[in-house]
Order: structure tokens, then sequence, then C-alpha cells
């Protein structure tokens, strides 16, 4: 698994069209379900995942733009090494965009669950 970072969201009931009533909560990283805690790119201090290397980077620049992170949750993201090319039909080497990346792994993880996501650079 590669650590690919940090973001702040706020977790969600399960949407009525989800025909799924064992699912009570959505920890989602995309932005659909669960929002962004801002609008965070323009600033340049996420990572080449497009999410932050620590906790401490994110909490700084929500203080420095005033932004209240009241009832938003942390979550730290690992993803499997190797994406599928659905043009390719095969699995692929996965990494992140070429600026500096450094995430730092909390020191204790707890499993929430999975996610599947898309990656465009």
């Amino acid at each position: 698994m590669i650590a690919i970072g940090y973001l702040a969201k706020r977790i969600v009931q399960g949407p009525d069209w989800l025909k799924a009533p064992e699912v009570h909560d959505i920890y989602s990283v995309s932005g659909c379900t669960s929002g962004e805690f801002m609008d965070y790119i323009e600033f340049w201090r996420h990572n080449g995942f497009w999410l932050f290397d620590s906790p401490g980077i994110l909490q700084a620049l929500a203080r420095e733009n005033n932004v209240i992170m009241d009832g938003l949750t942390y979550f730290y993201y690992e993803v499997y090494e190797k994406e599928f090319d659905e043009e390719r039909k095969e699995w692929m080497p996965f990494g992140p965009a070429p600026f500096p990346t450094n995430v730092m792994p909390p020191v204790k993880k707890e499993l929430h669950g999975y996610d599947v996501v898309t990656f465009y650079q």
C-alpha cells in the first residue's frame, strides 16, 4: 500500500439512492457526497496525490483562511500500488504527480473502510 495523505471530511449518512441498508455512514475521499473542507488546491500546499502530507499542514491552511473545522474528521489514506487502466485492460504502476510528496504516516491506524475512486493527472 502507498501512503497518499490526509484530508478533513464530514462523515455523512448513506444516501437514499444507495440500495445498501447496512451502510450507515459515508467516509468518501471524493467531494461528491462529503464536500471538501475548503477549496485548498489554489494554495498549493497539497502533495502529488492532491492530499496533505500531514494533518498539521491541513490545520495550518484552515487556520490561515479562517475555516471552521468543527464536525470534521481527519482521515489518513492509503492506496493499492497499481491502478486499473480501462483502455489497456491491465493493472499499471501508480504514483503521485511530479511535485513534492512526503506523507508522514500516523503512529496508529484504524481501518474504517474502502473507497473506489478515479485519479486524473
